[in-house]
């Protein structure tokens, strides 16, 4: 097989996908008349070649495969496309127990228990369900407990390529550190009940209608969900 016909079956691939293709994904499918293509290289080929082009859409490297996905400067658009759709509905116990078990993984219920201070297996099952988590093996104590750990599910929806990419805790305090500063410092401004500033103006940072700017979100290739 040559190398410009090998191309265009990998971009057709990607194309076609609505979930990223691994290394040996690839390889199955071109089989044995692919075994002398360098398969990564081309890859990089296509990825170089959109950037250049400045598309709307791009190849990623998520959950250890490639995948098409939408440039985030598209997701007002994107949203506006699929309205109320959206790719996953958690609640805030679901999110803070979900965060646990990425952050400690391997953890057993228990100590997330004690963590959250409540009891979670109803929400275990539910992360479970919808495959964001996995049981990993048993904790070699009194009893076995199932550990728990995040999947390759866990890191698409989040368009992570490895767990290595979550942001650290230091930055979630020193962020919530900030965000408490600035809080203290708005409310030492001299401003009396009902002075915006000027008189007539409207103060900088004033909503003027009740839209919300809509978050990030991407969406792949033939999958109408959208990920954040």
């Amino acid at each position: 097989m040559e190398n410009i016909e090998a191309r265009k079956i990998i971009e057709a691939l990607l194309f076609a996908s609505d979930q990223p293709i691994s290394l040996n994904a690839f390889k199955s499918v071109l089989g044995d008349e692919g075994k002398d293509i360098d398969i990564k290289a081309i890859i990089n080929e296509i990825e170089a070649e959109y950037k250049v082009k400045d598309t709307p859409f791009e190849v990623r490297f998520i959950a250890g495969g490639w995948q098409f996905s939408t440039k985030k400067e598209y997701s007002g658009w994107i949203r506006k496309l699929y309205k109320g759709r959206t790719t996953l509905r958690l609640s805030n116990s679901a999110l803070e127990t979900l965060a646990i078990v990425a952050y400690k993984q391997p953890i057993t219920r228990s100590d997330i228990e004690e963590i959250r201070g409540v009891e979670s297996s109803g929400v275990l099952d539910t992360l479970l369900e919808r495959r964001l988590i996995k049981i990993v093996g048993r904790k070699e104590v009194l009893g076995r407990p199932m550990l728990y750990g995040t999947t390759q599910e866990f890191l698409r929806h989040f368009g992570l390529s490895h767990l290595s990419e979550l942001p650290s805790l230091e930055e979630f305090v020193k962020e919530e550190m900030n965000q408490n500063a600035e809080g203290e410092n708005l409310q030492e401004l001299p401003f009396s009940s009902g002075d915006s500033g000027t008189a007539g103006q409207k103060p900088e940072n004033e909503a003027v209608s009740g839209e919300m700017p809509a978050e990030d979100a991407t969406v792949s290739q033939n999958d109408s969900t959208l990920k954040s």
